[in-house]
């Protein structure tokens, strides 16, 4: 019998993804177990979803670790491991003209919050962690760390948008504001931008004059539901490729991007 995936899931807020994909775990859509539950926010309502289940959690305060950057900086120690010269030249989440102070405070604040929550997941040794509403980029502190050279285990992430277009915190608020005629949501792998890995899946829906922005939000959320347990099953059963695929544009520039590819069941 094939071995069942060991999952992390990481959420900041009320875990309805989480819910759907403890679900797909119970019902067969997902060959595979949630092995743990963390978060960067210890009142975060999804934890009681998991302690419902029996599934073990784990709480990093981010918060909290960002006043103690703010009241003491100079006594503020991060990682022995931690690099900002290298992490900051690694990440894409701030353009090159954005102030050195603030870019100094956020990856030295998150590497120490990254670094607790490493320590915290590391003895349940996961097979894929997703990221289900969890609120927080992930640095190239830890991705790194995480994934090791060979890119394993990956992080998934669930968008709120039809990446690339309108990534960041409110997909949903920026699809419709913009007048779009068509939503929808975006499962793909995390990298050192801001929601600018290799898709996975995604799905859409029409949005209708008489929407507002709430029934645009329930629409893409019923979507997510089913979106995120379908690629997950796609990574347990070994159906994703990630291949580089090289274009040739009209200008003579080349651009290479890495692209998943989904196989067939064999």
């Amino acid at each position: 019998m094939k071995t069942k995936v060991k999952i992390g899931v990481l959420i900041s807020g009320g875990g309805t993804n989480l819910q759907a994909i403890i679900d797909a775990c119970g019902n067969g859509g997902i060959p595979g177990a949630v092995s743990f539950v963390g978060t960067d926010n210890p009142g975060a309502a999804g934890l009681g979803k998991a302690t419902a289940h029996g599934i073990p959690t784990l709480a990093v305060d981010y918060n909290a670790i960002v006043r103690r950057y703010t009241r003491t900086p100079d006594s503020f120690i991060p990682p022995d491991d931690f690099s900002f010269v290298e992490i900051k030249s690694k990440q894409r989440l701030f353009h090159k003209g954005t102030d050195n102070a603030k870019v100094e405070k956020f990856l030295k604040t998150r590497a120490v919050a990254e670094d607790q929550l490493l320590a915290a997941m590391a003895p349940y040794g996961v097979d894929l962690l997703v990221l289900a509403g969890f609120m927080r980029n992930l640095t190239p502190f830890f991705i790194d760390k995480f994934t090791g050279a060979k890119g394993n285990p990956p992080i998934m992430n669930i968008h709120p948008a039809l990446l690339p277009a309108f990534p960041g915190i409110d997909g949903y608020g920026d699809t419709y504001r913009y007048g779009c005629k068509v939503g929808g949501c975006t499962v793909h792998f995390v990298d050192y931008g801001e929601d600018s890995g290799p898709i996975i899946g995604q799905a859409a829906f029409p949005i209708l004059e008489t929407d507002g922005l709430d029934a645009v939000k329930q629409k893409g959320l019923a979507l997510e539901w089913e979106l995120y347990p379908k690629c997950i099953r796609w990574f347990a059963e070994g159906r994703i490729r990630i291949i580089k695929m090289t274009y040739a544009q009209r200008n003579g520039h080349v651009k290479q991007r890495s692209v998943v590819k989904i196989a067939q069941p064999g």
